[in-house]
């Protein structure tokens, strides 16, 4: 059976690889090349002419890269895609390879800080506009569509407030207005959630997050219609955000055992959420399959699990939640998430600290917000680590 006979999203992660060589390797090789060989003048010529496929220049395509991509598409439902050298280049490049001077983009108001930065301090430079749209407020978002709006960009769930999107409802206003929707599926991945099945046009990964799984490797992939790849490409193929072959290779070996991880992930998560629930410290937690989130219904709608992202506020501030980070022992404290160890941040002094107080607030990053990536250590474990950190931090 051919792996395209399968629906099943584990078959296909571990089956689509790039075509066997001469030495009949099991396990794809990693293409470690910047350029490559033309038979003669004529193949060189096709080649550039886009008219036979095949690879030229590792910045263009390389069989890595190629292979990453198409297991990405056909786990997400897409035409085509593109795979680039971080997730914020995948941010950057899916919306400055689409928009143009005096274009509009409305955008969810819970997105990463760096997203945060691209809009208000480097679009304005060439001309592009954007309004911020509160997720909470879905009716209001109709009247902030202007004439020159090009572009809805999302993030759901949201870093790192986990507020939720309806795709159904904004795949149909996209479509009404003949918008480009442009959906950051980074903290789902294609296991939990796939958007394009609700009208989605582009869809973006960090891959640095939970497709890599394993902290190793910096790398990002956008995948959609394909007309649209089309214009992203050419802007990538001549500004360079390309992902590597060894990159490449990684992020490709690692969707093999996502689904996997994922589960473990979430199960993980869902167990911490609810002990937290239970704790005096704590002021509130968010997660997704907490029947105490707003959007919970929604949730179990569109997603299949909850994920690995866990928020809460701890009682007592920034002092408190910086004295909950400084008694963790096992847990990693670093910007990353995604990762198989558990790691603790703060998101109002690390990840979000370019926003405003006001910001901020506005978006429900209280100064007390701790964000967990759960990991796949043992969930008593992970549990016992932040007993102890609520108990050492009063």
């Amino acid at each position: 059976m051919n792996y395209s006979e399968s629906e099943n999203f584990e078959t296909k992660a571990i089956r689509i690889q790039a075509e066997k060589t001469h030495n009949r390797e099991h396990s794809v090789p990693i293409y470690m090349t910047s350029s490559f060989t033309f038979d003669d003048a004529e193949q060189a010529r096709a080649l550039f002419a886009d008219e036979i496929p095949g690879n030229i220049y590792t910045r263009f395509s390389n069989p890595n890269n190629s292979e990453f991509v198409q297991k990405v598409c056909e786990l997400e439902g897409a035409e085509d895609g593109i795979a680039t050298a971080s997730g914020m280049s995948a941010v950057y490049t899916s919306l400055a390879g689409i928009l143009k001077s005096g274009d509009h983009i409305l955008v969810s108001r819970s997105v990463f800080g760096s997203t945060h930065q691209i809009l208000t301090q480097i679009f304005p430079r060439f001309g592009i506009e954007f309004t911020y749209a509160d997720i909470a407020k879905l009716e209001t978002w109709e009247s902030l569509i202007k004439k020159n709006t090009r572009m809805i960009f999302v993030e759901t769930p949201s870093n790192p407030s986990l507020d939720l999107i309806d795709l159904d409802w904004l795949g149909k206003l996209s479509k009404k207005y003949n918008l480009i929707l442009n959906v950051d599926n980074c903290f789902c991945t294609p296991y939990l959630q796939q958007p394009i099945k609700y009208g989605t046009d582009l869809v973006i990964h960090s891959g640095t997050k939970y497709m890599d799984g394993q902290g190793r490797v910096i790398g990002g992939v956008i995948v959609g219609k394909k007309e649209l790849i089309q214009e992203i490409r050419f802007f990538a193929r001549h500004t360079g955000p390309s992902l590597s072959p060894m990159n490449a290779w990684i992020l490709s070996k690692s969707l093999e055992t996502l689904s996997i991880r994922m589960e473990r992930h979430s199960h993980n998560a869902l167990k911490l959420a609810e002990f937290l629930e239970t704790q005096d410290d704590v002021a509130k937690v968010i997660y997704p399959f907490l029947p105490s989130h707003p959007q919970y219904e929604l949730a179990r709608r569109q997603m299949k699990l909850g994920g690995g992202i866990v928020s809460f506020i701890v009682k007592g501030g920034i002092d408190r939640g910086r004295k909950f980070l400084n008694s963790l022992e096992m847990f990693s404290h670093t910007a990353n998430l995604g990762d198989t160890r558990t790691i603790a941040t703060h998101p109002a002094s690390t990840t979000h600290s370019k926003l405003s107080e006001i910001e901020r607030a506005l978006v429900g990053i209280d100064a007390g917000l701790i964000r967990i990536s759960a990991g796949l250590e043992h969930i008593d474990d992970i549990i016992r680590e932040v007993k102890e950190a609520l108990i050492k931090s009063r």
